[in-house]
């Protein structure tokens, strides 16, 4: 089973635009035979916690329909992220999609305290078991914190994606952390991050993969969109700068589609 980390680039505000290219990544990762493919935190909007309000978003978004398809064309677990109008305010939300299924939005439960003024937290953990392995999703801060991956595995977690908007400064620290992560509790760990302005800071990609003894399996480029792709079964990995990726499909004679309906 093959996992894939897109390291996109989002455009602040821009949501329409965000997902046109959202739509390239997930044909990207299906044309390599991937099971699941996930997505930058808010990804569909870019890290803009000032914007996220007027932003946000419901499963019931018209607009969110195409991954519903995308999904069941592909047979493609597909995670993106948003802003999430919850009952408590405006989340950090990760809108989770699966063949046949309704769409289910797992929110960040453990904020920074740079996210309190603008988000609330979510308070329901997720798992989503997917080709004989279970999938935790995380989303960036709490990715580090000793008791959301033990929460993970009090769930029968074999998979922990970090979903993440991080500076150079925050992927040291995660690439520190998640090793230490995948070697202790025998978990395989991939970070997916962005590239390009996000708020205050810029996000430097290095998105990556890490095997469930430590190891790091592969990481991408620093400032150039591609995709991380990591089969469980080989425990094999490759980085594709999107360039590549695109030119690839097109030899294959795949093209990408337009807004599918």
């Amino acid at each position: 089973m093959k996992l894939v980390a897109a390291q996109m680039r989002s455009i602040a505000g821009d949501v329409e635009g965000n997902l046109q290219r959202h739509i390239l990544f997930i044909e990207l990762a299906a044309s390599h035979g991937a099971a699941a493919v996930f997505f930058p935190e808010l990804s569909l909007s870019g890290y803009e916690p000032s914007m996220a309000g007027r932003l946000a978003m419901t499963p019931g978004d018209a607009r969110l329909e195409v991954f519903q398809t995308l999904s069941d064309r592909y047979r493609l677990l597909i995670a993106v992220g948003a802003p999430f109008r919850g009952h408590r305010g405006t989340e950090i939300g990760m809108f989770v999609f699966r063949c046949g299924e309704a769409p289910v939005v797992y929110s960040k439960q453990i904020l920074h305290a740079d996210e309190l003024p603008f988000f609330s937290p979510g308070t329901k953990s997720e798992v989503f078991p997917l080709g004989g392995e279970v999938i935790a999703p995380a989303i960036c801060y709490e990715s580090l914190q000793d008791a959301h991956v033990h929460a993970a595995l009090a769930s029968g977690a074999t998979v922990y994606l970090a979903s993440v908007a991080k500076s150079a400064r925050g992927v040291e620290i995660a690439y520190r952390h998640y090793p230490a992560v995948a070697r202790e509790h025998g978990l395989t760990v991939m970070m997916a991050n962005g590239v390009g302005p996000a708020d205050d800071f810029v996000m430097p990609g290095r998105s990556a993969v890490w095997r469930d003894d430590g190891a790091l399996v592969r990481s991408a480029d620093t400032a150039a969109e591609a995709v991380v792709v990591y089969d469980l079964a080989t425990r094999m990995g490759e980085v594709l700068p999107l360039a590549d990726a695109a030119a690839s499909m097109a030899g294959a004679g795949i093209q990408p589609s337009a807004r599918p309906v």
